[in-house]
């Protein structure tokens, strides 16, 4: 299942019933970060959840490989880049290009439907004005939303029990890796996480989840 989640890049698993074939349930990357955040206190947790998250070689990603969209862009240009390069969410970074003031994923693409004032201007309104009208709408709507708070931030020095808490309490996908000004310099997802729990032996389970999940082409994890 771990793997499913991490290396073979699925969100969520049915949970299907041995006898008759019915869905019972579904386990997603979010109630497995949920479930590691309440072994809080248990001994293998507190022993691997104290170690830095530059000790467990996080974030896996290099700094120049970030995929991200400035706030001066089209939020069309955030989308696209999360179907070309095949990420969930992109941080949008300042004038300055360096530090992350929003964070856009692919479930805001709703907003330029839903959003009236995002609708009639979705083809130019910047990524910073689109967080800007998505925030004004959901307030108006009075809704709960990660989009409603600033960017979740951490350090490589932070421990990942912490890092863990923080997408386990705020309900998001994904934190930011930023140094000692700020600046934005790597992106820590809950597939991430996830791979640092389980380890597949090389061709330990030969072609058999290359035939059901075949796995993404230049794939790290």
């Amino acid at each position: 299942m771990l793997l499913l989640l991490s290396k073979y890049r699925m969100k969520s698993l049915p949970v299907v019933d041995m006898g008759g074939n019915q869905i019972e349930n579904i386990i997603t990357q979010s109630c497995v970060v949920h479930m590691l955040a309440e072994c809080v206190g248990l001994p293998w947790f507190e022993s691997w959840g104290t170690k830095k998250l530059s000790e467990l070689g996080l974030p896996l990603m290099k700094p120049y490989k970030l995929v991200k969209v400035n706030e001066d862009q089209p939020v069309l240009k955030a989308f696209q880049l999360m179907r070309e390069k095949g990420v969930g969410g992109v941080p949008v970074i300042d004038t300055n290009g360096t530090k992350a003031i929003g964070n856009i994923s692919i479930r805001d693409v709703q907003y330029l439907l839903s959003a009236p004032k995002i609708y009639k201007q979705y083809r130019t309104i910047s990524a910073k004005d689109f967080l800007t009208a998505v925030r004004h709408h959901l307030q108006e709507q009075h809704e709960a939303s990660p989009l409603l708070h600033d960017v979740i931030t951490c350090k490589r020095d932070d421990v990942i029990k912490e890092i863990i808490l923080k997408l386990d309490s705020t309900k998001i996908h994904r934190i930011y890796v930023v140094d000692d000004k700020g600046d934005t310099e790597g992106v820590i997802t809950l597939r991430d996480i996830i791979s640092k729990l389980v380890h597949e032996p090389r061709h330990y389970f030969g072609d058999f989840f290359d035939g059901v999940v075949p796995l993404p082409t230049n794939s790290t994890v």
